[in-house]
Formats: structure tokens, C-alpha cells, sequence
């Protein structure tokens, strides 16, 4: 009997992978030569985003099937998607779409300075001062039960004067956390470390969770009431110089600041959409009816193809692949072969082999084009490939038996000189023989849309018994000719709302013919309008109208002269308060500015050169800008100091926050005297004390009587603004008169007299 050889000299563009799954196989039983199976959908949870919310997939066939086997009738969805359109084959591959199950989670988030074990940091600290005398030291520190900072006054434990450390005393201070919104959330309930955003976090649930303290410092950092309460043991491992009140300073007087460093991180809950996606493709294919070779080869060098000449030689890198088909005794396979030469140079032949025990193997091969080829305007290399798998033992089918199996194929590498990519050229024809005729196959979208740019391939065509030589299209209609194996092309708007037939004659080395034929339905090219609003949602604050939109068609792109935006009231302000300089037109990016919170809308108009249009609209809620809540900490008596001028010294600490979190840029502290102690300062005058923006000052009145303090902070916005469209009275500000006057007046009172008894 006549040894048996499948021969495809095929010039492969792609590589069908085999999936890392194994999938279900199951033989027909109305017909022994077909086969069903199934291709599994990517499982895919928690996916967060409306990009999420459809996606597309291009599955890989399952090892030894190929596409121009399948039965394209028979493929199916089957899973708990909603499948949308249809399944196809593209390329290849599996083509389909689904729509995402969707899913409202709440899980534990957890909001870092950085990557999800990044912590932030925080410094606190307490003033300890040295007197004058370099006995006694001054234990400053806060109060939690007053809630303001209080001191006292503690020997030194140590014998040297002045003396070189405070007592070992434990102290409480207390420091604020990071904004939330400036740390990174990510997921933390034990399923991935996935990024979430800041809008999807419920604000109510946020903690910030304090860690332990750093550098070997005793004592431990709490939360409470958005506030960290630290108690530590001083002297901490940490200091550095403070400057000292002025009525303190003289003699051996030492100011130091010990603090400690802890880290922090926050936590809370979100609350958001996810979308899964799950299932698999069934299908039925049919088999070959005995053991069959096939295989591919690919150009991995260079790439693109031909490559322009550079004065160098060329590298180039050929992929050949054989594919056992209809065959499972890996045990008798004995060994594979490859081969690969410059097609009519047997010196340049490079062989290698596999003794593996395997239905698949792949190998690579270099070569060069030597640099004095490339001096011409166009060089082509032909390279002539070879596969071969042989047996232990020879298979007996129905027409034979086979010692082995042989595949072969042609690749060609190029080079050119000069801007442009020459041509390529045609494979020759073989010489026909009397065999079985081919069957052609063609791949491509069912839809596509005016303009746009799609691929039609024969790729998947094959001949039981030969090679397929040869590709003829006919494609009325279309913009740009199909030439060879595969190639792209498109429609213009003269076909919208039309179905078009494309036509592939193949011929193969015998000389015989197949022809198919495909339809394809041609779709108006309107773009996708995207509207996207970027900055911070509340008054007074620069917002960016950014356009997003894509374009369906690249031979129709948008006209940005076209482009409009615009902005309208909806409730809460109007449209006078909506701000902008120049021109809302002809722009991807317009920025406005909101005077008013309230309720608008934005909308984008597109258009692209096929007078096709579209817009986007979206409703957003511009926040008020809130202003600061002031409130001043100080002690509310205080005796004069007959050593330091009889003054009395008050220690006013700023406590003020901002609600909606902008920066407190400045703060002027006054008081005024009760002159005549009748208790009605309405007729006493403000007098100013400090406008430095200072958070603590000292204060040092020299008369017995009451005093009323007063603090008016200022904001600045924190985020951009459109400074021309910004008044002095849009900056936010207030003072204290909504605190209660009894904890903003001092009283000053001389110190009482010392007894001594002596006997």
C-alpha cells in the first residue's frame, strides 16, 4: 500500500491556541462522524463599572477542532447571560456578546496612602518645657474630659542642673486623620485587592484603624469622634527643639516637642454594581475519518512584514506547528520532524526534533536576510517548510497503512526601500492532479458599519487531500478589492441599509474548485457620544465638560468644529449662575463653573464628516460649599504672673473644622474687656490679638477682669476654581459667636498670697 501524505502548502496568518480547559466531548449517535463539544465562557465575578456591564468574547476552539469543521447552526449559549445578537465565527474564533448578570454587593473596603498595604501616618505630640530654675518641667497636654489643653508642673527626677530629660510621665494628645477622599479604597473581604471608588464608599460606616506605636514608644493610639486620642510615655524616642513663650524664656529655659509616629488606615463599606459572567459555547463538528496532519507556520519576524531596510541585516523568525488530528496512541508516535530552508538553497536547511509522545508540537527557527539583499527597493525570501510525524508501528486505515505523516507549508519575509510597503506577490500554482475537490470557507462579521474597516478570510478553506492554491473574490460594492487568503476592505455610505453577498472560489493543487458565499448587512456609521464631567461637584469650583465620544467608522471621523456642549438649570439654581469664558463649541474640553448648588444638566452634540450626530446628556448635582465651623479651646481662668510683669498668660488653641473639608487659609483672633465688669461687651471694642493664621497663639492681659475671645476663620476652595468668576464673598468664612460665650471668656485674676508659718 502507498504511504499516505496530506500536503497543505498554506501560508497560516494565525495560530488557533489550545485553551487550558478540557472540554466536554460527546459522539453523535444519528451520526458517527460528528462530534458535539463545548468551549467555556472565562468565568469572571465582582466585575465593578458600566464598561463591565456587556462584554465581547473571542474563544479559542478546543485543540484538533477546526473552524471550517464546525457546524455553525448548532453553536449555542448556554449559561444565565443574555446573550446579544448571535454567535459567529471571526477569525478563527468564537465570536459572541453577552450582557452581565448583574449584582448590588456590599463588602468591606479598606482606604490606604498607596497600595493596599500602604499605611498612612500620623506625628503627634506635647509640648515639654524646661523653666528657668532647670528643676521643674512643664507637662503639657490635652484634656479629653475639657476637651482643650491643659499643663502642670512636675520636679525633674534626675540629679543635674539643668536637668537633661522631663520625668517619665504619660501624657494624652490627640491628632485628626487624612481627608478620606484622599486615600486609595480597595476591596478587602478575602476577594481580590480590586479598586474602588471614593463615590461608592458609605461615608457614615468610615473608621480610621489605628495601629501601634512606632520606634519602641509605650502606650497606644485610639478613635474617637473622627479624632485620634494618643497616650504615650515621655521622654518618647522621638523630640526636636520648640520655641518657648517669651515670659518663659531666660536662665536654663528648654522648650522640646516629644511625640510619637503610629500608622493608620480606614475602613468602611460599599455599596456597588457588579457584574459575572459565566457558561459555554456547545456545538457539533465534524471528524476526520482517519488520522490526519495539520499544521501552521507564522512570521514572528519581522514584524510588520516586509520590514523597511535599515542598512542591517534582517532578522526573521518562523513558528511551525503540527497538529495530529483523529488520533489518541500517543504511545506509538515515535518521533517529529521539522524542516525548514530558503526555498531552492539546501544549504540553508535546518532541522529539528521532538521525541516527545505528544499529538501537537511546535518549534522555531531563525534566519537572517543578509543586509546587501536589502539594498534593492523590494526583496521577498520564499522559505519552504516541512512536518513530519512518524510511527512505531505503521496505522492501518481503509486505504492503507501509514508510517507517517508528512505537512508542508510556505512563508515569505520581506524588505523594501523607501515610505511605502510593496505589494505582495502570488503563490504560484501547482500542478493539478485528479484528487478530492476542496471546501471553501469564508469568516467574517455579519454586520459592519459604513467606513469601517473589517476582515474577510478564506483562512479556514481546506482541501482533504491537497493544498489550496489559489483565492477568488467577488464582492460587488465594496471599497477596496479582496486579494489571497485574507485581506480587509469596507463599504461606503452608498450601501447603508443594504445586505451584500461576498463570493470566495478556492482552487487547489488538483486543479479542482469550491465556491461559498456570505452576507453581510451594512449599518449606518453614527457615532457614540460620551460625555464625561470631571472636577469637584460643588459650588464655585472649576468643572470640565470632556468629550469621550467614539467614532464607528475611521473613514468618517467627527469634525470638532461640530462639537457642542451645553449647560442648563435644572432646579436649585439658574442658568445665570452657570459661568464659562468663551465658547462652548468646537472644544473636546469646556470649563464652567457652578455659583449656585443645585441640579443641571450638560449635553454633547457630536457629529462626524458622514453628517451622521449624536449627544449625551447628564443630570449632576452640584454640593454647597459649607462654611468653616470655628471654635476656639482656652482655659476660662487664669492668674497673673507677679514675675513676669504681673501678666497673665492664656493659651487659645483653633479647634475649627471645615465640614466639606477645604483648607482653613486664614484666622484673625480679637478680644475685647470688660471695662467696667458690667458684663456687657457689646459696648466694649474688638481689639486684634493675631491675623497670622495661626492655630495656637498665647494671650497676655494685663488687667484683673473678663475677656472675650473671638476667632474668624476663612477658607480657601482646595480644588481649582475660574479665579475671574470668584468673589472676595464666595470664600467661605465665620466666627465664634455661635459657640457658647461661656467657654470663650477668660476671667484674669491675681494670684493669692503664700503663708509661711514658722515656729
Amino acid at each position: 500500500m502507498n504511504k499516505k501524505n496530506i500536503v497543505h502548502g498554506l501560508i497560516m496568518s494565525f495560530i488557533l491556541v489550545a485553551p487550558s480547559f478540557l472540554p466536554t466531548l460527546a459522539y453523535s449517535a444519528q451520526d458517527p462522524t460528528v462530534k458535539s463539544t463545548s468551549v467555556s465562557v472565562p468565568v469572571s465575578k465582582g466585575l465593578l463599572g458600566v464598561d463591565n456591564a456587556a462584554k465581547s468574547y473571542l474563544l479559542d476552539l478546543p485543540s484538533g477542532v477546526s473552524a471550517s469543521s464546525i457546524k455553525v447552526s448548532t453553536l449555542k449559549y448556554v449559561g444565565n447571560n443574555t446573550l446579544i445578537d448571535g454567535i459567529s465565527i471571526e477569525s478563527g474564533k468564537i465570536k459572541l456578546k453577552l450582557k452581565g448578570n448583574e449584582k448590588v454587593e456590599t463588602f468591606n473596603v479598606k482606604g490606604t496612602d498607596g497600595d493596599i498595604e500602604d499605611n498612612f501616618y500620623s506625628n503627634p505630640g506635647n509640648s515639654i518645657w524646661l523653666y528657668s530654675d532647670g528643676r521643674r518641667w512643664q507637662i503639657n497636654e490635652y484634656d479629653k474630659n475639657k476637651d482643650t489643653n491643659t499643663y502642670y508642673i512636675k520636679n525633674a527626677d534626675d540629679s543635674t542642673t539643668p536637668s537633661k530629660k522631663p520625668p517619665t510621665v504619660t501624657v494624652l494628645t490627640r491628632s485628626l486623620p487624612q481627608d478620606p477622599s484622599t486615600a486609595k479604597w480597595y476591596r478587602d473581604d478575602g476577594n481580590g485587592n480590586d479598586r474602588v471608588n471614593y463615590s461608592d464608599i458609605i461615608q457614615s460606616n468610615i473608621l480610621a484603624i489605628p495601629g501601634k506605636l512606632q520606634n519602641g514608644d509605650v502606650g497606644e493610639a485610639k478613635y474617637n469622634n473622627g479624632r485620634f486620642l494618643v497616650t504615650y510615655v515621655v521622654p518618647s524616642s522621638q523630640r526636636r527643639p520648640e520655641d518657648l513663650p517669651d515670659f518663659m524664656k531666660g536662665g536654663w529655659a528648654t522648650g522640646w516637642l516629644y511625640y510619637t509616629v503610629f500608622p493608620y488606615y480606614f475602613t468602611s463599606k460599599a455599596k456597588v454594581t457588579s457584574y459575572s459572567y459565566a457558561g459555554s459555547v456547545t456545538f457539533d463538528y465534524t471528524l476526520p475519518t482517519e488520522p490526519t496532519l495539520t499544521g501552521e507556520v507564522q512570521l514572528l519576524k519581522p514584524n510588520p512584514n516586509p520590514a523597511q531596510a535599515t542598512g542591517s541585516d534582517i532578522p526573521v523568525t518562523l513558528s511551525l506547528k503540527g497538529l495530529l488530528n483523529a488520533y489518541t496512541d500517543t504511545s506509538n508516535i515515535q518521533e517529529w520532524v521539522f524542516y525548514v530552508k530558503e526555498t531552492g538553497n539546501d544549504s540553508s536547511l535546518l532541522t529539528k526534533k521532538d521525541y516527545s509522545k505528544v499529538l501537537t508540537s511546535t518549534q522555531t527557527f531563525d534566519f537572517k536576510i543578509p543586509k546587501a539583499k536589502t539594498a534593492a527597493s523590494s526583496f521577498k525570501q520564499d522559505y519552504t517548510l516541512s512536518v513530519v510525524v512518524r510511527f512505531t508501528k505503521p496505522i492501518v486505515t481503509a486505504d492503507g497503512t501509514i508510517s507517517s505523516l508528512t505537512q508542508s507549508f510556505t512563508s515569505s519575509a520581506g524588505t523594501y526601500n523607501g515610505s511605502s510597503t510593496p505589494p505582495p506577490t502570488t503563490t504560484p500554482t501547482p500542478t493539478p492532479s485528479t484528487a478530492k475537490p476542496p471546501e471553501a470557507r469564508i469568516s467574517m462579521p455579519d454586520q459592519v458599519v459604513a467606513g469601517e474597516k473589517f476582515i474577510v478570510s478564506g483562512a479556514d478553506s481546506f482541501d482533504p487531500d491537497g493544498t489550496i492554491v489559489k483565492y477568488t473574490w467577488q464582492h460587488p460594492n465594496v471599497e477596496d478589492a479582496l486579494y489571497g487568503k485574507s485581506s480587509d476592505t469596507r463599504y461606503d455610505l452608498d450601501s447603508i441599509d443594504t445586505t451584500q453577498t461576498i463570493t470566495l472560489t478556492v482552487v487547489d493543487n488538483s486543479g479542482l474548485t469550491a465556491t461559498t458565499s456570505r452576507d453581510i448587512k451594512v449599518v449606518a456609521p453614527a457615532p457614540a457620544a460620551k460625555l464625561q464631567i470631571r472636577g469637584t461637584l460643588k459650588e464655585n469650583r472649576k468643572l470640565t465638560l470632556h468629550n469621550a465620544s467614539k467614532n464607528t467608522a475611521d473613514d468618517f471621523p467627527m469634525i470638532p468644529s461640530k462639537t457642542k456642549f451645553t449647560v442648563s438649570a435644572v432646579s436649585g439654581g439658574t442658568n445665570a449662575d452657570i459661568k464659562y469664558s468663551g465658547s462652548l463649541s468646537g472644544t473636546d474640553n469646556a470649563d464652567i463653573l457652578i455659583k449656585v448648588a443645585g441640579q443641571y444638566k450638560a449635553t454633547l452634540y457630536v457629529e462626524n464628516t458622514a453628517g451622521y450626530s449624536a449627544t449625551k446628556s447628564i443630570t449632576f448635582t452640584v454640593q454647597p460649599d459649607q462654611a468653616p465651623v470655628p471654635y476656639i479651646s482656652m482655659p476660662n481662668t487664669v492668674y497673673r504672673d507677679p514675675s513676669n510683669g504681673n501678666k497673665a498668660s492664656v493659651t487659645l488653641d483653633d479647634l475649627s473644622i471645615s465640614p466639606d473639608y477645604d483648607y482653613l487659609a486664614n484666622r484673625v483672633w480679637e478680644y475685647r474687656y470688660d471695662s467696667d465688669n458690667d458684663g456687657n461687651y457689646a459696648e466694649e471694642a474688638w481689639v486684634l490679638m493675631n491675623n497670622g493664621n495661626l492655630d495656637r497663639i498665647n494671650f497676655y492681659p494685663t488687667e484683673v477682669g473678663r475677656y472675650e475671645i473671638r476667632i474668624t476663620t476663612k477658607e480657601e476652595f482646595g480644588q481649582p476654581t475660574i479665579d475671574e468668576f470668584v468673589t472676595v464673598n464666595d470664600r467661605k468664612s465665620a466666627d465664634t459667636a455661635t459657640q457658647n460665650v461661656t467657654e470663650r471668656i477668660v476671667t484674669v485674676l491675681n494670684r493669692p498670697p503664700l503663708s509661711d508659718w514658722s515656729w
